[in-house]
């Protein structure tokens, strides 16, 4: 018994002591991990040519608090970096045939993490479109072909609300603002402050943090390596080659169509997600491409 005793206050003193050395070191490591954090800031930003006003304490703030978010949310951003090596090469091209500053490209990152997403109210695809607004924009969606989940249609969708909008307001800045506040209700907003400026309106919460979001992003995302993202280019989500098959009439089993292009459903699926069902609908000899991938499987 006394041997179980002092075995019992040997354990008990050696636990306690590691208990009080991780709480004597933990706040030092907290402190050198947000002093790196810090020394980290930006001097300088812009959005699509627009430079940031550093300079006003609010906007540093909110910048401060995106830029933290995403720097320790490590999963969520590796996955977007990584994503990235995939997506931007699509969606870039369309950005600069639209005379649209690359810089909205990241508004698709923070919209959706660049997969196709559901959202709890129903827009869906990379660019979160709604139903009808996505229909506005020339898009088809209906159980059969939702095109929503096409990225380089989507992609131009965006592109045509991104120039009504600049059209609108006069500056990219608010018019990547409207796409999450709608440019009705940032409009409102402007005629009740009556100031033309994103940085000076007083906004929804979601909307007051959408382009600090897309600011922090867009920081993080070209200087990988200065916020402790280290990414091997072996580890970054590959563009695959593919071929374009284009189609005028119904596919009534795309099962047997995939294993006619050397391929199995699954894959013709990831590749064409906007194919909703088991066939494809076509009696009015629309025309649609449907890509194949070359390699990769």
């Amino acid at each position: 018994m006394k041997l179980i005793n002092k075995v019992a206050i040997i354990l008990t003193v050696i636990f306690a002591s590691s208990v009080f050395i991780f709480a004597a070191k933990n706040p030092s490591e907290e402190k050198e991990v947000a002093k790196e954090i810090a020394g980290d800031f930006p001097v300088k930003l812009d959005f699509a040519g627009e430079e940031t006003p550093l300079k006003i304490s609010d906007v540093k703030e909110r910048l401060d608090r995106e830029l933290l978010v995403n720097v320790n949310l490590h999963a969520s951003t590796i996955l977007a970096i990584k994503r990235a090596n995939r997506a931007f090469p699509v969606i870039e091209p369309i950005l600069k045939k639209n005379g649209i500053p690359d810089d909205f490209k990241y508004l698709a990152v923070i919209e959706s993490g660049l997969v196709n997403v559901v959202s709890p109210a129903g827009a869906r695809g990379i660019w979160q479109f709604m139903p009808d607004t996505a229909k506005e924009r020339g898009m088809e969606v209906n159980e059969n072909v939702d095109q929503r989940y096409d990225l380089e249609k989507s992609t131009q969708a965006a592109c045509s609300y991104f120039l009504s909008a600049k059209g609108k307001f006069g500056s990219w800045t608010l018019a990547a603002a409207s796409y999450n506040g709608g440019m009705t209700g940032v409009n409102k907003q402007i005629d009740i402050q009556k100031v033309t400026n994103y940085y000076d309106l007083l906004l929804t919460e979601e909307t007051s943090r959408y382009v600090f979001r897309i600011l922090a992003l867009k920081e993080i995302m070209e200087n990988p390596v200065k916020y402790g993202f280290t990414i091997a280019s072996e580890d970054l989500y590959a563009t695959l080659p593919t071929k374009k098959i284009e189609i005028d009439s119904t596919i009534t089993d795309l099962a047997d169509f995939a294993k006619e292009q050397g391929i199995n459903y699954k894959i013709l699926k990831i590749h064409n997600p906007w194919l909703r069902e088991t066939k494809l609908i076509n009696d009015t000899g629309k025309k649609y491409q449907i890509e194949i991938p070359l390699k990769g499987y």
